[in-house]
């Protein structure tokens, strides 16, 4: 009996630094899914902006010319 005993203790000791082991694992698993997460909301980020990129040059370009006709317009009307 007095054998089975430090057998005992090990085997306690072993299961509880595996589970101590798995604990970490699965801390890092979840640290890297987190850090996956962020770059793929990233990466649909700059799709989205790369998809909207005309639409902002044109419509960019549509209030520049605007901008330029009202000029036109009030310096017309200036010299007039």
């Amino acid at each position: 009996m007095a054998d089975a005993s430090p057998d005992t203790a090990e085997q306690v000791a072993r299961v509880l630094r595996s589970i101590e082991e798995t604990q970490k694992f699965v801390a890092e698993q979840r640290k890297l899914m987190s850090e996956q997460a962020k770059l793929q909301a990233e990466a649909a980020k700059m799709e989205r902006d790369r998809a909207l990129a005309p639409w902002q040059i044109i419509v960019a370009s549509m209030a520049v010319g605007a901008a330029f006709f009202g000029a036109g317009a009030a310096f017309i009307k200036l010299l007039t």
